[in-house]
């Protein structure tokens, strides 16, 4: 019987090929995941050997032993040609994903993607992983998850706890869409998560202000705190990426700033997406205040906005310590710091600036977002709310007759 054995701290394949016993030794270390990797190989090769398919130098081409079984591989390789129109189907059939359990898989998955994610989405898949999917399927049989399984996981969700948004439940769902779309793949079933669509989201407002709230709280914010929400309120750069902001980025001769980086947790990553990596042109007063604040600075750090020590900013620690109490001592209502952002956009568009630059700016792809979320904002901003066009129509048709 097939076996898997360990030879200093590397797998090692112990099966019997023809009758006589083949060892196989590995790089792998001997891991869970590795573990199961050689289980489905064994599995591979069981199946082949039952459909007298078995190629040994196939599996194994830089083995010794694969010249030793040269005439029979000859004869395997013609036996899987002649039945080459029904091997793939009877195959997978041999080797089916009976005892492969959502665990077992997820933690392959896991492995085999992580080393594209970035560190932040890497901690939010395993906290995904571990509080929510892995407690409900990871017992199940991959195969056997279906639909009624998935539709009911996410209700419960809902049901529990309150707290849970249709967002955070879509991302919560996404990874178990994935998961399951992956090893439907691999095991050729059908991917039980097939037409579940996302929740609705309820389009949350966004609460800008106005040019006046701005000119009035720049005017009462703590001084060392000026040029920081200054650049904030008229680059409409997101926190993670003011945060992230190296002086290398800001370039006084060209005008621009550069968004390469952003800050995460505390730590360097890169640009949220590719549309991300733009060039914010800096307006005058947006370059008063970074020549302000190398002034404060006085090149202690690499970061444009640091603590007195040199470190990056925290942005829960700003909000607690600056943001909320400038807020309640100028009597505005809370408002989320991100709402700078939305700000930049809503005085951009008051200005009458192009639609596709400001998109740029903001390093969304097209003006969709633009118009979806702001365009209700502009009238209130710009008194343009259908008096300039019946101005037009008085002025050139005045006294004819339509």
């Amino acid at each position: 019987m097939a076996s898997i054995t360990v030879r200093s701290g590397k797998l090692r394949l112990d099966f019997r090929v023809h009758g006589e016993r083949c060892r196989e030794q590995t790089v792998l270390h001997d891991t869970e995941t590795n573990r199961r990797k050689l289980t489905k190989l064994l599995a591979s090769i069981d199946a082949d050997m039952r459909l007298g398919c078995f190629v040994y130098r196939d599996y194994f081409p830089d083995s010794k032993r694969a010249n030793k079984f040269y005439r029979l591989d000859n004869a395997a390789a013609k036996r899987k040609q002649e039945i080459s129109h029904h091997y793939i189907a009877t195959h997978s059939q041999l080797t089916a994903c009976d005892n492969v359990t959502f665990r077992a898989f997820a933690d392959e998955w896991f492995e085999e993607n992580k080393p594209r994610w970035k560190q932040s989405y890497y901690e939010t898949i395993t906290i995904i992983l571990n509080r929510y999917l892995l407690p409900t399927f990871g017992e199940h049989l991959i195969a056997n998850v279906t639909r009624a399984d998935i539709l009911k996981f996410r209700a419960l969700l809902s049901q529990r706890d309150r707290s849970l948004s249709n967002d955070y439940i879509n991302h919560i769902m996404t990874p178990l869409r994935m998961i399951l779309s992956e090893a439907a793949d691999r095991y050729e079933f059908r991917t039980p998560f097939e037409n579940i669509k996302a929740l609705r989201l309820n389009k949350r407002d966004v609460n800008p202000f106005s040019l006046q709230e701005v000119t009035h709280f720049l005017k009462h914010i703590r001084k060392d705190f000026l040029p920081y929400y200054t650049v904030r309120f008229f680059t409409g750069m997101r926190t993670a990426e003011i945060d992230g902001l190296k002086w290398r980025y800001v370039n006084f001769d060209s005008g621009y700033i550069r968004i390469r980086e952003t800050l995460v947790n505390g730590r360097p990553e890169t640009a949220k997406t590719d549309g991300s990596v733009r060039e914010i042109q800096m307006s005058q007063v947006v370059r008063q205040a970074f020549l302000e604040q190398k002034r404060i600075n006085t090149d202690k750090s690499e970061y444009v906005f640091c603590t007195k020590s040199g470190t990056p900013l925290d942005h829960r620690n700003l909000r607690d310590r600056i943001w909320k109490p400038a807020l309640n001592q100028m009597g505005f209502d809370y408002r989320r710091p991100y709402e700078t952002r939305h700000t930049a956009a809503t005085l951009w568009l008051a200005a009458g600036e192009a639609p596709e630059w400001i998109a740029r700016q903001m390093g969304h792809a097209n003006t969709k977002m633009l118009f979806e979320v702001y365009s209700r904002f502009v009238p209130n901003l710009t008194r343009q709310d259908g008096s300039a066009f019946e101005a037009l129509l008085s002025k050139h048709i005045q006294g004819d007759t339509l």
